[in-house]
């Protein structure tokens, strides 16, 4: 069946709050500095490994000096990039891709189907994030045409044409790629200070609208650096967590961009019977292996709270990982804040507080657990330590306990940990709740199974059309029957709040429409980095 590049799998687009004119008398940030051909960002996101897409880099946002085979546009539709369209046999194996003839990489050379099949082929070996593992091979058949054959029909492989950074194969075998990449994205890297700075240009041989900035400075700092630099006029672009938006910065707007990136507490579903990990990690849990205890955490948490209290009101309850995505059932949502109706349900099921010390006890287990989450960020702190003060009513003792990822890692499947999740893919939907995958890493860490929702999974991963994929997705996480994995079936997780993504940006920046970001890896806001426009 024939894909053209512009088919669909839309979401809404949603607009940028914030005002796009410049105001009077303000320089707007570091624009009056570096007039027109420059910019100065903050935005975080250093990658510690460098910028070869076949470890990972532009998994979670625009590769930026590399080009995609197809993109995502600011309304989440999946439009032309390299490949100008494709085919997908009628078994859902074999993907055939047509190539635009005027990409030139970085450094002069065309842009080949010899160089998408090295770059998939490379990435399948590679140990980084890029998610090819089902690929069996790619195979250029001639300068503009390369033909991908799958191990098994995924629906899903889409998604890796419009994230996999697509290299060159003579440069990309030579060393140190990933710290002087090239290749046929808007911009190249001029010099990278590591801790300090990266330094690009405009790349005169893109092929697409070129970007209007000659140079940008992206500045490596910790928030409250970015803030100050911020606030001195040194930036263009600011990347600050919610919780740190406070008040006003001269010369700058506040730009509010939703995104499918969530924070929600990992709850383990089985019984803590000794097992391990081949790794020597604990598994099991005894009090949140009680769908009661699960249950009563998803009714009784307050959301909104935490989002109007933790997140200064950027940001919005989570039902679920994939809260506005295409293949997300709005059926799975629950009301929440019903302390009582969580209080009966745990008697019900014989959780009761038989010595008055506000805490329950079922069959000689007391309602006491730890959450983890990571030392050294202050939202998931906040969010676990508001969490657990609005559970602690309910006779359910939390103990909010910071950690490295080390740690984390290695109690995950015995303890609450809160994570972030959130991709422009329903895989990690998949990873999050498959049974097959239990332990692997941070998939499925509470060992969940449930045999009608991996049917569910299955179906969806492996379907050849689009909408009954979508469907299958929808059913995994409520179908008719009941069985789901969000809060009204077997509440794995505890699913809290999407968090908005937060920039200061200079009065005189337009970023047009930004798309709905990813989980905050890397620099998703780049994604429309052609169409920003100075305005003053």
């Amino acid at each position: 069946m024939r894909r053209p590049a512009l088919a669909a799998l839309a979401v809404t687009a949603l607009m940028v709050l914030g005002v796009t004119g410049c105001a009077s008398g303000s320089g707007g940030g570091a624009t009056a500095e570096h007039a027109g051909s420059e910019l100065r960002l903050a935005i975080g996101g250093e990658p510690e490994d460098g910028f070869d897409p076949t470890l990972g880099w532009g998994r979670y946002g625009s590769p930026l000096f590399q080009s995609t085979l197809l993109k995502l546009d600011a309304g989440m539709n999946i439009v032309s990039d390299l490949a100008t369209d494709y085919e997908v046999s009628e078994d859902g194996l074999t993907w055939t891709l047509h190539l635009r003839d005027d990409a030139h990489f970085s450094d002069g050379t065309p842009v080949t189907a010899d160089d998408v099949a090295y770059t998939f082929l490379t990435a399948k070996e590679s140990p980084g994030l890029t998610s090819v593992a089902g690929l069996a091979d790619a195979q250029a058949v001639d300068d503009q045409t390369v033909v991908m054959t799958l191990e098994k029909p995924q629906s899903t492989f889409v998604y890796r044409l419009t994230s996999l950074g697509i290299v060159p194969k003579t440069a990309h075998e030579a060393d140190g790629y990933a710290q002087h990449p090239i290749g046929s994205g808007p911009f190249t890297l001029v010099q990278w200070d590591q801790g300090q700075q990266l330094i690009v240009e405009r790349n005169e041989n893109y092929y697409g609208t070129k970007p209007e900035f000659e140079r940008i400075v992206f500045v490596f700092t910790d928030e409250d650096g970015t803030l100050a630099s911020a606030r001195a006029g040194e930036l263009d672009m600011a990347g600050v967590s919610s919780s740190l938006v406070t008040g006003d910065i001269a010369g700058m707007k506040l730009v509010d961009v939703p995104s499918i990136d969530n924070r929600g507490v990992s709850l383990p579903t089985v019984p803590d019977e000794g097992k391990t990990t081949d790794a020597g990690a604990p598994i099991g849990n005894d009090v949140t292996s009680d769908l009661a205890v699960r249950r009563a955490l998803n009714i009784g948490a307050d959301r909104q709270s935490l989002v109007d209290g933790v997140l200064n009101g950027y940001g919005s309850p989570a039902s679920g990982p994939v809260d506005g995505a295409p293949w997300h059932n709005p059926d799975s949502a629950i009301e929440d804040n019903r302390p009582d109706e969580a209080r009966a349900m745990l008697e019900e099921a014989g959780w009761i507080d038989s010595d008055d010390d506000g805490i329950r006890e079922k069959g000689g287990i007391t309602a006491r657990f730890e959450l983890l989450y990571p030392a050294g960020d202050s939202v998931r702190e906040g969010i676990a330590l508001a969490f657990a003060d609005q559970i602690r009513p309910l006779g359910i003792d939390i103990e909010v306990v910071s950690a490295t990822w080390d740690e984390i890692y290695q109690r995950q499947h015995a303890d609450a940990v809160l994570f972030g999740w959130g991709a422009h893919d329903p895989t990690e939907m998949y990873n999050l709740y498959s049974a097959h995958l239990a332990g692997i890493e941070s998939w499925n860490p509470g060992f969940y199974d449930n045999p009608a929702v991996q049917a569910h999974l299955d179906a969806a991963m492996s379907s050849t059309d689009p909408e009954a994929a979508n469907e299958e997705w929808k059913a995994a996480q409520l179908d008719s029957a009941g069985n789901g994995f969000t809060a009204k079936g077997d509440a794995a997780w505890a699913w809290l709040v999407n968090v908005d993504h937060t920039y200061y940006v200079s009065e005189c920046l337009d970023l047009g429409t930004p798309q709905t970001e990813p989980h905050g890896h890397g620099w998703p806001i780049t994604a429309g980095i052609e169409s920003w426009k100075w305005t003053c």
